[in-house]
């Protein structure tokens, strides 16, 4: 009779292992599954609510209580910590279902002073971000599902300056701020900056020399808020096509052309 050859539970280091040791500890808490996760109260309460099909505008407090208790009660059995704000939301369950047990007699009164009625709008607002955020997260992302390519090419016939990339801007704008950082005094003031005032600044300057280097349009010691309001009159003049932004090739000095 051939002999019966065990297949080993497990192996360690290379090496069968064909019966569990008789001191093995497993801990009570070594493997948990979790069949709902869920974000906070909120999102519990709203998870109860649609698995029903419950109207959210008239909600049956005493059975979703029931149903939310359910689960706090499982929660704190396992991890009494994470419970806290579930426990909070507990308590204003309940409160509301106190309230809607009071008699009223003027129905008009009722209507307008409904325990449920913040309830009720904390969880719109709430799925409404929570729906917002999802179709945020189904957006493709960069680096991930797609990826940016940058293709130069050579035309030794066309004159036609390339487009401004926004890593170039980016470099330039972080030059001139390292540029005030080695000038900067500490001064503490407040000053009124206006965006408008800077771009007609700007546009007297491109008037007589018809364009200027990126970095020559900044005063950089008049401080980093200053250069901020300069930057953001550069962009809002090129949003409005008064200015353009170019470079004679990638990584070249960028200059600022007025339009027109």
């Amino acid at each position: 009779m051939p002999e019966v050859v065990e297949s080993p539970v497990a192996r360690i280091h290379g090496e069968p292992m064909v019966q569990l040791p008789l001191d093995l500890y497993i801990p009570p808490d070594a493997l948990e599954v979790f069949l709902e996760t869920f974000e906070g109260p909120l999102d519990l309460l709203l998870y109860l609510i649609r698995r029903q099909n419950l109207d959210v505008l008239n909600i049956p407090m005493a059975e979703l209580t029931r149903q939310y208790m359910s689960y706090v009660e499982l929660m704190s059995a396992g991890q009494l910590e994470l419970a806290g704000e579930y426990l909070l939301m507990a308590a204003l369950l309940i409160e509301i279902k106190s309230r809607m047990l009071l008699p009223c007699r003027d129905e008009a009164i009722e209507e307008e002073s409904d325990p449920r009625a913040e309830l009720v709008r904390r969880l719109l607002e709430y799925e409404q971000m929570k729906l917002a955020a999802r179709r945020l997260d189904e957006q493709p992302v960069a680096g991930s599902d797609f990826a940016l390519v940058q293709v130069w090419l050579e035309q030794a016939a066309a004159k036609r300056l390339p487009e401004v990339g926004l890593d170039d801007l980016k470099q330039a704008w972080l030059a001139v701020l390292a540029r005030a950082r080695v000038n900067r005094h500490h001064k503490v003031s407040r000053e009124e900056l206006s965006v408008r005032e800077h771009m007609s600044r700007i546009l007297r300057l491109l008037q007589n020399a018809r364009f200027a280097e990126f970095a020559g349009l900044f005063d950089v010691a008049g401080g980093v808020p200053e250069l901020v309001v300069t930057f953001l009159a550069i962009l809002e003049l090129v949003r409005e096509s008064l200015v353009s932004v170019t470079q004679q090739e990638p990584f070249a000095p960028i200059y600022v052309k007025l339009q027109g």
